[in-house]
């Protein structure tokens, strides 16, 4: 078995170096997100995705629509 590479962990087999590092990187991202999500879950408010329409009261202000 001279001349043959192992890895005993498994991780990078038949990739590029590069690619696994990404790989890694991408994984690391991904964790952190979640361990984001997680501790500020739930928000006191949830993110509203629409706009409310202009009330009546707001006749006289102008606005770029």
């Amino acid at each position: 078995m001279s001349g043959s590479k192992t890895n005993p962990a498994g991780h990078g087999v038949g990739k590029a170096p590069g690619k696994a590092a990404a790989d890694e990187e991408k994984r690391q991202l991904e964790v952190a997100l979640d361990e984001g999500l997680e501790e500020t879950f739930p928000g006191s408010d949830p993110v509203s995705v629409t706009q409310p329409a202009h009330s009546k009261a707001d006749a006289h202000i102008k606005r770029k629509d």
